[in-house]
C-alpha cells in the first residue's frame, strides 16, 4: 500500500480543551478516506491540520513520507473544498477553476486546456462563462470541486462539501464524487457527520469521537461489526440489551422482527407496544421489553410486513437472528 499522508501521535489543544488526542492515522494513496463523527469530534480540526491551516500541539504529519507538520498550506500541494464553496463571485466559472493555475503561473494556453478538461470532468463545460450567482447549489459545489482538482493536488480535502445541498441533490453528488475520484485516481479525505455519505463513498472510514479514533476500516467491515456502543449508536444501531453476565448486544431496527411465538433466534424478547409509526413502506414499532432480568429496555423494530397489526398496549414478541446480533466491547 502506498501511503499519501500519515498522522503520528497528533494532538491539538486549544487552551484546556483537547480537540484531537494523540491520533495515529494512515491515509492510503488513491483511495477515499472519510473522517466520520458528530460535531466536536475532531474531524474538521484533523483536516485543517492536514491542510496546514492549523499546527499540531504535538506529533507529526507526513505527506508523501515527508514531515510536513510546519509546512505552510501553499507549499503542501493540496486541494480543498470548503462547506461554503468560497467561490469568487466576480469571476466566471472558468476563471474560478483556473485561479489556482494562474497563481502557479501556468501559461494561458495550457491553463485554458486544463480548465476545459476539468469542467468537462464535472459536467459543467457549458457553464464556463457563467457567474457563480447564476448557478444552483449543486453546480456551485462542482465548480469548487473543479477548482480544487485543476491543480492536480497530492490530496483533495473535502470539508462537509454536501451539507448545504437538499437530500436528493446530496444523493446525486455522492455518485458524482465517487465517479470523479475513480476517474482521476485522486487521494481524497472527506469530513462528514452523515453515516450514509461515509458508507457510500469511503474506501476507508474513520469514526471519531472526542478527539479520538474509535474505529477505522472499510465500510463493509466496520458497519456490521462496530467496536463499541459509541460506534454502534453513530452507525444507527438503536437496540441495546445487556445479558446476565454483563455482555452488551445490539441489533439494528430492520433486523428485529415481530414473531408469533418464541424462537431459538439469537435474541428474543417480550414487551408492550408503546408506539407504531406508519412510514409508507414500513412501520416503526417501539416496544418496552423485558430483558429477562427484570429490567425494561426500549426497542425499535422496523417492520415491513404489512400483516403485522400491532397497536399501542399490545404484548408482542421480538426476535433477531444470531447473524444480525452484534456483541459489543462496551
Amino acid at each position: 500500500m502506498t501511503v499519501a499522508a500519515e498522522f503520528q501521535q497528533v494532538t491539538q489543544r486549544f487552551g484546556d480543551f483537547t480537540a484531537v488526542d494523540a491520533i495515529d492515522l494512515t491515509i492510503p494513496a488513491g483511495q477515499l478516506t472519510t473522517l466520520l463523527g458528530p460535531s466536536g469530534c475532531g474531524k474538521t480540526t484533523s483536516l485543517r491540520m492536514l491542510a496546514g491551516y492549523s499546527t499540531p500541539t504535538s506529533g507529526r504529519i507526513l505527506i508523501d513520507g515527508v514531515d510536513s507538520t510546519r509546512t505552510p498550506p501553499e507549499r503542501r500541494g493540496l486541494g480543498m473544498v470548503f462547506q461554503s464553496y468560497a467561490l469568487f463571485p466576480h469571476l466566471t466559472v472558468a476563471e474560478n477553476v483556473g485561479y489556482g493555475l494562474k497563481l502557479r503561473k501556468m501559461p494561458a494556453a495550457e491553463r485554458k486546456r486544463v480548465v476545459a478538461e476539468t469542467l468537462d470532468l464535472v459536467g459543467l463545460g457549458h457553464l464556463a462563462a457563467s457567474r457563480p450567482r447564476k448557478l444552483s447549489g449543486g453546480q456551485q459545489q462542482r465548480v469548487a470541486l473543479a477548482r480544487a482538482i485543476a491543480i492536480r493536488p497530492k490530496l483533495l480535502l473535502l470539508d462537509e462539501p454536501l451539507s448545504n445541498l437538499d437530500a436528493r441533490l446530496r444523493v446525486h453528488m455522492r455518485a458524482e464524487l465517487r465517479r470523479i475520484q475513480a476517474e482521476t485516481g485522486l487521494t481524497v479525505v472527506l469530513v462528514t457527520h452523515d453515516q450514509d455519505e461515509a458508507l457510500e463513498l469511503s474506501d476507508q472510514m474513520v469514526v471519531m469521537r472526542e478527539g479520538r479514533i474509535l474505529q477505522q476500516g472499510a465500510p463493509v467491515d466496520v458497519f456490521p461489526a462496530p467496536a463499541n456502543r459509541l460506534v454502534a449508536e453513530f452507525l444507527g444501531y438503536e437496540n441495546f440489551v445487556t445479558s446476565a453476565d454483563g455482555t452488551l448486544r445490539t441489533v439494528r431496527p430492520e433486523h428485529l422482527n415481530v414473531v408469533s411465538e418464541p424462537t431459538t433466534a439469537g435474541l428474543t424478547l417480550e414487551g408492550v407496544v408503546v408506539d407504531v409509526a406508519f412510514r409508507g413502506v414500513d412501520r416503526l414499532v417501539t416496544v418496552d421489553a423485558d430483558d429477562g432480568l427484570g429490567r425494561t429496555v426500549r426497542l425499535t423494530a422496523d417492520v415491513r410486513d404489512g400483516a403485522v397489526t400491532a397497536r399501542p398496549g399490545d404484548r408482542i414478541l421480538l426476535s433477531a437472528d444470531q447473524a444480525h446480533v452484534v456483541t459489543l466491547a462496551g
